[in-house]
This record gives structure tokens, sequence and C-alpha cells, in this order.
């Protein structure tokens, strides 16, 4: 999988700042210069004030001005089972690629053995996984031999079946319903600065999915650099703490 920052609003922790001071500022914060709006916060410059403002903030669960920035991640393959946790989510906007209007009749079933267009799970391939809900733990090789060689039997027979629905004019919003729910699905999803740590809270917990978490914590990373002070405290301060943040 991989995850992009597609558009973000430009300096997050200004705006957040502003949206905070504005609830106790006489003066129009709108006509009021930046070092202004930030007198009387602690901090000998200005990204002191804000870190010591968004601390702040964050400790005492005034989240409503995290609510101002936005941030747009593109993500290419992510599968049908994670795009389902993920969009369960209220207050992010998605686009998901259509598999209605967009058909696979070119994709290769032997490369689809191999992982194109399908996310083979770790438990597939390694015989020491262990995930949530499990029956059993770690397994033999010839079990997980025999394990991985028939997901990927089906999977590719999935998508040969698929190919061949096609060929016999099934249109591919109808064939589509033979694909595995880990077909691959590229995904657009926008979000506030408050809602992505909630989303974070979720789902880069130690008993989220290890697809859904891995993506998260790409997000994280990303956020990291856009919106550095708030994230490093809720990094060291925050995280895992389940809908302390839920809208």
């Amino acid at each position: 999988m991989d995850v992009t920052l597609l558009e973000a609003t430009e300096e997050p922790e200004r705006l957040i700042c502003q949206a905070a001071r504005n609830d106790y500022m006489e003066e129009f914060v709108g006509h009021t210069p930046f070092e202004a709006v930030m007198d009387g916060i602690e901090g000998d410059s200005l990204e002191a004030k804000q870190r010591t403002l968004i601390k702040h903030l964050l400790d005492h669960g005034h989240f409503g001005p995290f609510e101002h920035p936005h941030a747009t991640f593109a993500i290419e393959g992510m599968s049908r089972s994670c795009m389902a946790q993920l969009t369960r989510h209220r207050h992010v906007s998605f686009d998901i690629q259509s598999m209605r209007y967009v058909s696979f009749d070119d994709v290769d079933p032997a490369a689809v053995r191999e992982g194109e267009m399908v996310v083979i799970p770790p438990s597939a391939t390694d015989p020491d996984w262990v995930g949530r809900n499990q029956d059993r733990g770690p397994v033999d090789e010839e079990t997980a031999a025999e394990r991985e060689a028939l997901f990927r039997d089906t999977i590719e027979d999935a998508f040969a079946s698929y190919q061949r629905l096609l060929d016999l004019g099934m249109p591919p919003e109808d064939a589509r319903y033979v694909l595995p729910i880990g077909s691959k699905v590229n995904v657009v999803m926008s979000m506030n600065v408050r809602m992505l740590m909630h989303v974070a809270d979720m789902r880069a917990a130690a008993d989220a999915q290890w697809e859904i978490r891995g993506m998260t914590e790409d997000v994280l990373d990303l956020a990291a650099e856009w919106c550095p002070l708030t994230f490093e405290h809720y990094e060291a301060e925050m995280k895992n703490r389940k809908n302390r943040l839920a809208p």
C-alpha cells in the first residue's frame, strides 16, 4: 500500500491557534496580526507559544479548533476489506475507485497469484502469524504450505472467472461479484485534524487489523510532517485512548 498526502491546509497550527484564541479575544481575530493573537501565551518564540497552546488544548479536551485544518490523502492498493473498515468512520470524505466502471480484463490471473490486484495477508504465507480471533496459533510447515497454495489458487481462479464472465458479456458491475474481498482499490480520503487523531486512536491500536494499522501509521507519518506540534504531542501523550476524540 502507498499513502500520499495530496493536499492540506497551509500553516495548520497557526489556524488552530487563531481559532482557539478567537474564543477569548475582544478583538476580531481576522484583523489581528498573529503575533498579537498569541500575546499572553507562554513561550519565547511564536513556535514555542503555539506548542504551549496546542498542548493546553489537547490536554484539556478542547478539540474544536482542531476541526479547522483539513488534509487529503491518496491511498493506492488498499483491500476492499480494509476499505470497509475505514469507511465506517463518520466525518471523513471518501472517493473510491469504481469496479462498476473500471474493469480488470487485462490483468493476468497468474500475476494475481503473486499479489497483483489482491492483498495477500501475512497469515497466508507466514506459519508463525497469529491474528486476532484466530482459533489456533502457529502451524507446521506442511499446513502453512497448503494454506498458502489454497489462498493463491482461489484468488487466481477468481480473476480468471471474472475475466471469463466479461468475455461472456456480463457487465463489470455484475462480474465483480466473484472477486475476493482482498481485491485492491485506490482511495482518496479527506478529514480534519481532530478526526485524523480519532481514526488513529481506533485504527493504529494493537487490536486493529494489520492492514488498516499499517495504513494509519503511514497517515500519521505524513501528518507529523504537516502538523508537527500537534502530532508530536498526540504520539507522546494521547495515542490509543479510544473514542476520546470522537465527534
